[in-house]
């Protein structure tokens, strides 16, 4: 057995935990908010076993969503929301790494030259995944400042700043983020043409 099919093995047989695990956590959530905004009996079986066991668990959610001016009967479906947008990272992530792998097995059979091809792929995927990240994080400003996002703006201003410069922004819109993704793009394009027609 491959690491390429350990890998999509484990990619599957998450795939199916996490779709189950969610099917639940979506069952608990609407029981949990409609015990909370009253649609079933707030005395009943399982409004009590919901208060004893559900909601001390959402007690970190909770507090954030008073923080930012949420209701609390909302806690149970952003946690939902939550734990559908974790799901969501772990099989991207997994699925990321099957790609680096069938990248690195593609390259490694092209010799020397095709580990150059490798990196050359991998600097241009790690500058697209910056240049997103950051387009993502400016829209929800208390995430801009955090430190886990601050590295896509030292990986990307370095692009962006002479752009500034040459295209103005639309209002409040800075389209120079999307004008270097597809610079990014025919650039990586033009550079993996040339080097595999050397490898030829």
């Amino acid at each position: 057995m491959t690491v390429l099919t350990a890998v999509a093995a484990l990619t599957g047989f998450l795939r199916t935990v996490l779709l189950a695990g969610g099917v639940v956590l979506a069952t608990v959530a609407v029981a949990d908010w409609a015990v909370r905004t009253r649609r079933l009996n707030p005395f009943g079986a399982v409004a009590r076993f919901l208060r004893a066991r559900v909601d001390p668990q959402l007690a970190g959610v909770e507090r954030r969503v008073l923080r930012a001016g949420g209701s609390p009967t909302a806690t149970p479906l952003w946690a939902l929301m939550l734990y559908v947008v974790a799901a969501m990272l772990v099989l991207a992530a997994l699925e990321m790494i099957a790609s680096l792998m069938r990248q690195a097995a593609f390259a490694t059979s092209l010799g020397a030259g095709g580990l150059l091809l490798l990196v050359v792929r991998w600097t241009f995927g790690f500058l697209s995944l910056a240049l997103l990240v950051r387009v993502i994080s400016s829209w929800i400003p208390t995430l801009a400042a955090s430190r886990w996002i601050r590295w896509s703006y030292g990986a990307t201003e370095w692009m962006l700043r002479p752009l500034r410069a040459l295209i103005p922004s639309l209002g409040v819109i800075d389209i120079t983020p999307i004008v270097a993704y597809f610079a990014l793009q025919l650039l990586q394009y033009l550079v993996e043409t040339i080097l595999l027609a050397a490898l030829r």
